[in-house]
C-alpha cells in the first residue's frame, strides 16, 4: 500500500547532542589581534589606533575579502619563547594562556601608564589557521576568520574530500604546549560532535589517506575502473600480438 503525503513526516530530529569545548591556550606560532583604546590620543598613536587607522582597516577589510591572511601582517604573532611585542608595553609572555588571560596580562601592564577606567583592551585569536593534505580537493594551508570553526566547516573549505577518501580514519595532527599528537578520526561516526575533535585548533593538520582503490591504481568509481581495465586489456593483448 502506497503511503499518501498525509503519512510521510515532513521532518525527523535527532536527539540533542552536546558539544564538547574547552578553552584554547595559545602556542608558539599563534597569530592574536590585540586592540588597545586609551582616552589619552597621544596613547592610541603609539599604540596605532589613531583615528587616522581608518585606512588600514579599510586595508584589512579589502585583504579579507581577497583571501588574504589579515591578522599576519597587523596581528602579533607569539615566536619562539610564546612572547609578543608591543608597543611602550615591551615584551610580554602569553605562551599557554587564554586570550581573556592574555587581555588580563596586559591590562596589568597598562596600568602602569593609564587609569584602569580609561583604557580598553581586547584580545582575540587572529582567525582559525589550519593545513588541509591528501585526498581534499582543495591542498593547501587555509585560514577561517571565526573563533571557532568544526571539522566539517574546515573540510567544506577544503573543497570536500574525493570519493576515494578514508573518510573513517582522517588523520588529524595536533599541536600542544608539550608537543604534538596525531589522531585517526572517523567522520562517519555521529559521537564525534561530542568529541574534542569537532572543532579544529589553530595549527591543526588533516590528512585525508586513500582508500585501497587507489593505491591499486584502479578508478574511483565503475566507469572508470572499466575504462581502465579495457584499456589495460588491450594493452596486453598487442603486446601477445607482437611477440606472436
Amino acid at each position: 500500500m502506497q503511503e499518501t503525503d498525509e503519512e510521510i513526516p515532513l521532518y525527523t530530529e535527532s536527539e540533542l547532542v552536546p558539544n564538547f569545548t574547552e578553552d584554547y591556550y595559545l602556542q608558539y606560532n599563534d597569530v592574536v589581534d590585540i586592540n588597545v583604546q586609551t582616552t589619552s590620543e597621544e596613547l592610541n598613536e603609539i599604540f596605532g589606533i589613531a583615528a587616522g587607522d581608518q585606512r588600514l582597516q579599510m586595508n584589512m577589510a579589502q585583504g579579507a575579502q581577497n583571501g588574504g591572511d589579515i591578522f599576519f601582517i597587523n596581528g602579533y604573532t607569539l615566536d619562539e619563547n610564546g612572547m609578543v611585542e608591543i608597543p611602550l608595553l615591551g615584551e610580554i609572555e602569553l605562551l599557554g594562556l587564554t586570550t581573556k588571560q592574555a587581555q588580563t596580562k596586559i591590562e596589568e601592564k597598562l596600568k602602569a601608564y593609564v587609569n584602569e577606567e580609561d583604557f580598553f583592551v581586547r584580545v582575540r585569536l587572529g582567525g582559525i589557521r589550519f593545513s588541509a593534505l591528501g585526498e581534499f580537493n582543495r591542498n593547501g594551508n587555509f585560514t577561517i576568520l571565526q573563533n571557532r570553526i568544526s571539522i566539517f566547516q574546515a573540510i567544506a573549505h577544503a573543497g570536500d574530500m574525493t570519493p576515494v577518501a578514508k573518510r573513517d580514519e582522517v588523520v588529524l595532527i595536533r599541536q600542544y604546549p608539550e608537543g604534538t599528537k596525531s589522531f585517526r578520526v572517523n567522520l562517519n561516526d555521529r559521537r564525534i560532535v561530542e568529541s574534542e575533535f569537532y572543532f579544529i585548533r589553530p595549527n591543526d593538520m588533516l590528512y585525508a589517506e586513500p582508500m585501497k582503490i587507489r593505491e591499486l591504481g584502479t578508478g574511483v568509481n565503475f566507469v572508470q575502473t572499466f575504462q581502465l581495465a579495457v584499456t589495460t586489456l588491450s594493452a596486453v593483448l598487442l603486446v601477445l600480438n607482437a611477440v606472436r
